[in-house]
């Protein structure tokens, strides 16, 4: 078997948790970061004997119902979804078992781009589940604090045929979970699934980030390639990726379906997803990021780089679309892309953070356009408007940032170039709009100090309006 015929297969469970402030099954809160270890806990979620679980979490199941619209999924409306335990026998369970439900949403997809091509990655199911405590292995110690936090589980078919494939579909499934204030982005943790086809499935749990997704992945498949190249069996196991060595570690045998031992809770009734609550959630959600993506391309002219870094987040193209309501829409894209997003980066602040208006960035792309600042000076406003939250005309007062423009000096260069190129001046009466971008270019060759092009367009329009309505 050559090395370019050991062509890997690539899924993922991803967990996701719901942004909420009560765990699945109790009322415990769900900060397990900010106290002290096993401190919000109850006698449900550490699995006491006798302990009944609580009537599960309601706006989990509609986060849950949430997730699975967005990721274009089949609904099980009207049926009975259980409740079932998953068993496994491990230090961070503290019961014997995960409280998981039947899947909510089935044959789903998620839609990227990975270079010049779309790509499509099939979701096999979503789910609800509890999450599991904290165990350092190292020290034997368990925190349970973590124990009955809600989790959304999503599970993909293994579409992907590499890390670099498998970055892009991970990068995409977060900024469609970004657009939903029901999950707790921050923290989403990503088990994958990799074979290379022939071989046993190895399972790498627990990466934390897009970028450990990747470098989990060449490692793995590199080694699961190595193997098989020289004709050693590739073991089905779960594995760990060491981020500091950049490898990945043997864990456990991986275990099967049967292994679990999926049983219908008894504790628990199932629940049902009425039409009503599919429609109130289904109203509810926002336009998805490539569906909106493509729409930006479609209806605004962007570029694919321009309209993927405006619809990053949710917040972010909600800005861009009310600047672009009152300038023109290319001046929009490059303020909200480069100097608004500039901004949100030095500070590190997500798009819901933005601390200025839409209105306020229109005023000080006016202020630039009508020549009274430079665009060096409305960089540096952008900026104090940030910090100060300020209007921008109070700023360019407080640190006088006005432009001195010799405004006398700019009429007689108008006028001159007037004078002197007949022909444009006719050519742009005639209909020809971009006759005047040639009188522009003569008016700055006259000029001996250097003048915004906007303030100069501006100008010599005015002049040409009023030498139309005087002839």
């Amino acid at each position: 078997m050559s090395f370019a015929e050991l062509e890997p297969l690539i899924g993922f469970e991803v967990h996701v948790q719901v942004n909420c402030r009560e765990k699945l099954f109790c009322s415990c809160p769900t900060d397990y970061l900010n106290v002290p270890p096993n401190t919000n806990v109850c006698p449900i979620c550490t699995g006491q004997p006798g302990a009944k679980p609580m009537p599960p979490n309601a706006y989990a199941i509609r986060a849950a119902l949430a997730v699975s619209m967005m990721l274009n999924c089949e609904v099980r409306v009207g049926e009975h979804i259980y409740w079932l335990r998953k068993h496994y026998p491990y230090p961070d369970l503290p019961k014997g078992y995960q409280i998981i439900s039947q899947p909510i949403g089935v044959n789903g997809c998620v839609k990227f781009r990975l270079g010049s091509e779309t790509r499509e990655v099939r979701i096999r199911e979503v789910h609800v589940e509890e999450d599991a405590g904290r165990w350092d292995p190292e020290s034997g110690r368990v925190d349970y604090n973590r124990c009955g936090v809600p989790l959304i589980e999503i599970v993909t078919h293994p579409d992907m045929r590499s890390p670099e494939e498998a970055r892009a579909f991970a990068d995409s499934l977060l900024r469609i979970l970004k657009y939903l204030n029901c999950v707790r982005v921050e923290g989403t943790r990503f088990d994958t699934n990799v074979s290379i086809k022939g071989g046993a499935r190895v399972e790498i749990k627990n990466i934390n980030s897009v970028k450990g997704v990747f470098k989990a992945l060449l490692f793995e498949i590199s080694r699961q390639r190595s193997l098989m190249a020289k004709g050693l069996s590739v073991k089905r196991e779960t594995r760990h990726f060491d981020e500091d060595s950049m490898i990945t570690i043997p864990m456990r045998v991986k275990e099967t379906v049967e292994d679990y031992r999926y049983i219908p809770d008894p504790d628990l009734y199932p629940f049902v997803v009425t039409q009503r609550l599919y429609d109130e959630v289904k109203s509810s959600l926002p336009e998805s990021p490539y569906v909106r993506l493509m729409r930006f391309i479609r209806e605004y002219g962007l570029s694919f780089d321009d309209a993927y870094v405006l619809t990053s987040e949710y917040e972010l193209a909600n800005f861009f679309e009310e600047v672009a309501k009152h300038v023109p829409v290319d001046v929009a894209a490059k303020w909200v892309r480069y100097e608004v997003k500039r901004e949100l980066n030095y500070r590190d602040l997500p798009a819901s953070e933005i601390p200025i208006s839409p209105q306020q960035l229109v005023k000080l792309i006016r202020l630039v356009e009508s020549g009274e600042i430079t665009v060096p000076a409305a960089k540096k406003v952008i900026g104090l408007m940030f910090d100060e939250r300020l209007d921008p005309e109070v700023i360019v007062e407080r640190y006088d940032l006005r432009r001195k423009v010799d405004l006398r000096a700019l009429g007689e260069a108008i006028e001159l170039a007037l004078e002197k190129y007949p022909k444009a001046v006719k050519d742009y009466k005639s209909g020809n709009e971009k006759a005047i971008f040639f009188l522009v270019g003569k008016v700055k060759e006259a000029l001996s100090s250097r003048v915004e092009p906007q303030l100069i367009l501006r100008m010599l329009k005015e002049r040409l309006e009023e030498m139309s309505c005087g002839s």
